[in-house]
């Protein structure tokens, strides 16, 4: 994962405001983002959501609406919060839907994307009958991964997210009406993924659906583009919405999660203790457990702004959270100076998924959740959580 960016260019924000654990978005660099976006949207005519999934921090809705579309949510819980605090469109995916959901997602959703055909003529009357138009896609599987980590990989054989072509193909033997109803088809293959793995995916998704493309009035090109990240090809993906808009004429969405807070912010946490076993162990008020469980779920090593990897600089600490998780480990990181206790380290790239992933296995403090503003030097703590907070998610 590409999460070894230094955070906050100058003035920088002293980590001694912070009170920690707590989770600061970089405001400046939110908006160089949005920025690099809006330039995609300029130049395509494209749709972009902002994935509820991946980044979901409504206080900064007002600022992140001025330029997105809209949101795409994942549960009816997502898709309120969408229609409540951002406005704008509302696209919805789940693999499966309940009845309940359902009930929900017509009062708040404008298009709703089916995992399956089943699912799609399950609720089809149920949509037809809704006070509001929603339009309908199915999400197919182009069988074709770009993922290396099978964790992550939407297109892994077995896979139970889309219709493979297949499967498309046997429903379309029931007869030339079986997509009345369906203006789109939405597919996700990338993750963390570059242009170039768009324009394979493209290749394969018309060779295997496009038979069916010409009748949409849409398509989802799904998340995973990692559009704000230095690197990307903001060229060949714009090349690529162009040209697939025009052969097709339909319109395009994208959902990028990370992209929109690339970059963006930092989870500050202060040294608890220091222990000794084979090597010194900093006890961090910071949990992988329960702070960051992609560390332990990709698993992946979070940079630290100004520390090296093992070895490279004088003094090499494990990082070590405060659960009573025996692996609660976070990685072994080097530094310029020994950490002493009541020392600050700043994680990066913590504004996504990272924040809402958080859970409070053991009782652990959630991160409190703040804002900076180069421009202003302002530190804002927009939320604090607390025991009510641990004690509402149970009975």
């Amino acid at each position: 994962m590409d999460r070894n960016h230094s955070f906050m260019s100058e003035p920088r924000l002293d980590l001694n405001r912070v009170p920690t654990p707590c989770f600061v978005l970089d405001l400046a660099a939110l908006k160089r983002n949005l920025k690099i976006l809006q330039t995609v949207q300029n130049r395509t005519g494209c749709h972009i959501l902002l994935a509820l999934k991946g980044f979901a921090m409504f206080s900064v809705f007002p600022l992140i609406r001025q330029t997105l579309k809209g949101v795409c949510a994942s549960s009816p819980h997502e898709a309120r919060l969408g229609r409540e605090a951002f406005g704008g469109e509302v696209h919805a995916f789940a693999a499966a839907y309940s009845d309940h959901d359902m009930e929900s997602l017509i009062r708040t959703a404008d298009t709703l994307v089916f995992n399956s055909f089943n699912q799609w003529r399950r609720f089809k009357p149920l949509i037809a009958d809704a006070k509001q138009n929603i339009h309908c896609g199915i999400r197919i599987n182009p069988a074709h991964s770009e993922v290396a980590v099978p964790l992550y990989d939407p297109c892994a054989p077995r896979s139970r997210l889309g219709v493979t072509a297949d499967r498309f193909r046997e429903e379309s033997r029931s007869g030339a009406g079986f997509l009345d109803g369906i203006t789109g088809l939405h597919f996700h293959t990338l993750c963390e993924k570059n242009a170039d793995a768009l324009e394979r995916t493209l290749r394969v998704v018309e060779e295997t659906f496009g038979d069916y493309l010409p009748g949409m009035a849409w398509v989802n090109f799904g998340g995973g583009h990692h559009i704000t990240r230095k690197d990307y090809d903001v060229d060949l993906l714009c090349n690529l919405i162009v040209n697939f808009k025009k052969k097709y004429k339909v319109d395009i969405y994208l959902e990028p999660g990370e992209a929109v807070a690339l970059h963006a912010g930092i989870l500050a946490a202060s040294v608890l203790d220091i222990v000794d076993n084979d090597g010194p162990i900093a006890i961090l008020d910071a949990s992988a457990a329960t702070h960051m469980p992609d560390v332990l779920e990709m698993p992946y090593r979070p940079g630290i702004e100004g520390a090296g990897l093992p070895g490279e600089k004088p003094h090499t600490y494990r990082l070590a959270g405060l659960s009573c998780l025996a692996g609660d480990i976070i990685g072994d990181y080097s530094f310029d100076k020994p950490l002493r206790i009541g020392d600050r380290l700043a994680f990066q790239d913590m504004a996504i998924y990272s924040m809402v992933k958080t859970n409070t296995f053991n009782g652990i403090q959630l991160p409190a959740i703040a804002t900076y503003d180069i421009e202003t030097d302002k530190f804002t703590i927009i939320r604090e959580f607390g025991y009510a907070d641990y004690k509402n998610r149970l009975s």
